[in-house]
Formats: C-alpha cells, sequence, structure tokens
C-alpha cells in the first residue's frame, strides 16, 4: 500500500506515489497564465476514443453555452476553446466568484481525419465530437486466397 496523506477529508497521493505530480502541476500553473498574469488560463477534463469509422472526443464544459465554445481542425490539430465573461450586477456586492473564464486545449489527433466531416454539440455541459476517419486509415478486410 502506497503512502497517503490526508486533506480536507481526500486522500491525496504521496510524493512517493507520484514524485512529479506536484512539478507538473506547478509547470501548468505556469504554462497557463495570461500575459498580464492576472488570470489563469484554465482547463479541462477530456476523454477521447476511436471505432473503425470514428474518432469521438467529450469535452467537459460546464457553464459554457454553444456559442461561448469554439472549436478549430487543422493539420491534424484539434483546438477547443470556451470564454464565458462575467454578469454585470447592479447593487451592491457580497460575493463575487463567478467572473471571467477562458479554458483552451488543443490535442494531435492519433488518426487522420475528414477536416470537413466533423460533428458537435453541447449537451449538459459537456461537447461532444465526432471525427470521421479518412478512407484510407479505416481499417479493412483483406481477402486471403
Amino acid at each position: 500500500m502506497l503512502p497517503v496523506r490526508v486533506r480536507r477529508n481526500v486522500a491525496v497521493p504521496s510524493f512517493w506515489e507520484n514524485p512529479f505530480g506536484m512539478i507538473d502541476r506547478e509547470f501548468g500553473r505556469l504554462v497557463n497564465r495570461w500575459d498580464d498574469g492576472d488570470e489563469g488560463l484554465g482547463s479541462y477534463p477530456v476523454d477521447v476514443h476511436e471505432d473503425d469509422n470514428h474518432l469521438y472526443v467529450d469535452a467537459e464544459m460546464p457553464g459554457f453555452q454553444k456559442d461561448d465554445v469554439s472549436v478549430t481542425l487543422e493539420k491534424g490539430i484539434l483546438s477547443i476553446s470556451a470564454e464565458r465573461n462575467a454578469e454585470e450586477k447592479s447593487g451592491e456586492k457580497h460575493l463575487s466568484e463567478r467572473r471571467f473564464t477562458k479554458v483552451a486545449r488543443s490535442f494531435t489527433l492519433p488518426v487522420e481525419v475528414d477536416e470537413n466531416k466533423v460533428d458537435a454539440k453541447l449537451v449538459d455541459g459537456v461537447l461532444h465530437l465526432t471525427l470521421h476517419k479518412k478512407e484510407e486509415v479505416k481499417p479493412r478486410k483483406i481477402e486471403v486466397k
């Protein structure tokens, strides 16, 4: 059993379980900064899987509307970003945690896809992308003679 430490009643892996975890987290914080250093550029969890004909990408985008999300595909690189501005409220503020947010990630796709055949829909805070594989990368049955 690997040693863990508990923080706020949540088990957190110890240094020995993932010695580079802290470095990864800190490097991510440094890289994901705006030029002015005020706001961090966030990220989001993504699942990528495929079948014989398609590549599927599911990205969690909670709180974003479809008009907030941008998806681009160019030369085998898929980029997904979303931006939300803070709502301006009149009157005295007591607490204001919901503000401008921007998230972005880019991925090099593991297979060639048809850049003109991409289906995207945002349902319940999850962006579902279906990318159609090019015919030449689809598996083919070869007849043995």
